[in-house]
């Protein structure tokens, strides 16, 4: 056993500033919640550079408990980055709409290292703790406008279903340890490996259960039905985190789970995420047409991403795990910067109908701009970050025997161009209703504005995020 603790430094470090931040509101109660905000995110950052020097590092923590590579590297900057824009920009909406901002951001910080705990985790008890942790701070974050109705229900329909997630995800797990007798990913890759190789129905029941528990968690197809009450009931930042922080999460779960612990049965489980993900982008896709408020749209976009994303563990390549990452990360920088556009205006309209974005263009076209960017970019569209995130993964789905999904892939996404444009049109197209210019904070501006040079320079030079998704990939198998 190595119970370095210097390994968990950056997590040290969040949590305790968590708690830092609540504790700054509590004995300074007229402290300006703004401020409240940039010290949360200054958290986050810290603990990016923070996690900077462990780059290349290959080190377990306890009996096979956390394991420290890059692959963990890559998703603490990841979920620790996203974390810091987030809080920047809950600033304003927290200010005028809720209270008890330092709980607000402290959540966000602990719902931050829950979703480290599941990418480090290679034994099933902490990846699993390391996710309800993530689980109940968003539970409480998306219910956190106590006088809205919307949110109220929005976080009763997710935290019960949530549980009930949990309880079969549990069940799964508890089944997996019956058959292999460990709860180590590699522990029962190598029990995989043995003479009972073949795949028992203990055991196959127990993969689809946890298949079920964690696709709830990333909204797949047929467990998505939390997703659009919850994006539209949650307060919009916290919509924006969900959107962000629980795909690349569970993600990071389920792609080292599956890797390490069953990729000795790749067969017996491929077909199984295949066919979930060929029904995420085709009933994501189609529901996201019927949709007129804007939250509900980015609910069945981001279930369709999600489908998307499937194809990289159904692949089950090195190659494909690779181009997950790197599709995560461009699909996660592309969100931030549509839901931080999106929240600027939101700030000022208190509108979250695609039909409250007439004229938007006229009225602030900085804002029009970075979410016309965003929602190219989302369809995969040449010159934006999509393009080359979503090539590469279909490519990789293809060369992995799965032709059909990524062809069914790409005409998803061509129809997802119909329903983004749809939004372009109404912020281009039509006179605003309402004249004058749309007051954008000048930290928000500047957020906004790197946010879509990033989705532009990946779409043009995605070298260097490729080659980071490709160490932080291939180094779990």
């Amino acid at each position: 056993m190595n119970f370095d603790y210097s390994l968990l430094i950056p997590e040290y470090v969040l949590v305790g500033w968590a708690f830092l931040v609540m504790g700054v509101e509590l004995f300074f109660p007229r402290l300006r919640k703004d401020l409240v905000a940039y010290l949360a995110a200054l958290g986050a950052l810290v603990g990016v550079g923070l996690s900077l020097g462990w780059i290349n590092e290959d080190a377990d923590f306890g009996a096979e408990l956390f394991h420290v590579d890059n692959y963990t590297t890559f998703f603490r900057v990841l979920l620790m980055g996203n974390a810091a824009l987030i809080c920047i920009a809950s600033a304003q909406f927290v200010r005028r709409r809720l209270t008890s901002a330092g709980e607000y951001y402290g959540l966000i910080l602990l719902g931050t290292a829950g979703g480290i705990g599941m990418a480090g985790g290679t034994e099933m008890i902490t990846a699993w703790i390391s996710l309800e942790l993530f689980s109940f701070t968003t539970y409480i974050l998306v219910s956190y406008a106590k006088r809205d109705l919307r949110s109220n229900e929005g976080g009763l329909k997710y935290m019960l279903l949530g549980a009930f997630s949990t309880a079969l995800f549990l069940y799964g797990l508890s089944l997996i340890y019956g058959v292999t007798g460990t709860t180590t990913y590699a522990g029962i890759a190598d029990a995989l490996n043995g003479p009972a190789a073949d795949l028992d129905f203990a055991l196959l029941l127990g993969l689809v259960l946890v298949v079920t528990g964690l696709g709830f968690k990333v909204s797949a197809v047929p467990f998505h039905a939390w997703a659009p009450d919850a994006y539209e009931g949650a307060p919009l930042p916290i919509t924006a985190y969900i959107s962000t922080a629980s795909k690349a999460a569970g993600f990071a779960f389920f792609l080292r789970f599956f890797v390490q612990a069953f990729m000795p049965v790749h067969d017996d489980w491929k077909w199984l995420l295949a066919t979930i993900s060929a029904a995420t982008i085709v009933f994501g896709n189609l529901l996201a047409l019927q949709q007129h408020n804007f939250k509900r749209l980015l609910a069945y976009s981001s279930i369709s991403q999600v489908g998307f994303l499937l194809i990289g563990i159904a692949a089950g390549t090195p190659d494909a795990s690779a181009t997950l990452l790197f599709h995560l990360a461009g699909y996660l920088i592309t969100n931030l910067a549509l839901f931080i556009a999106f929240i600027a205006y939101f700030n000022v309209t208190g509108n979250d109908e695609i039909e409250g974005m007439r004229g938007l263009a006229e009225r602030e076209p900085l804002l029009a701009l970075v979410m016309t960017v965003a929602l190219f970019s989302l369809a995969g569209m040449p010159i934006f970050a999509g393009f080359f995130t979503k090539m590469f993964l279909f490519q990789a789905g293809w060369n992995a025997g799965l032709q059909w999904l990524a062809a069914l892939a790409v005409v998803g996404s061509l129809i997802s161009l119909y329903y983004y444009l749809l939004v372009m049109k109404q912020m281009y197209m039509y006179e605003p209703t309402r004249r004058g210019r749309v007051y954008v904070p000048p930290v928000l501006t500047g957020v906004v504005a790197v946010l879509m040079v990033a989705v532009i320079g990946i779409g043009v030079y995605p070298t260097p995020l490729l080659d980071a998704a490709d160490r932080a990939g291939k180094f779990i198998f």
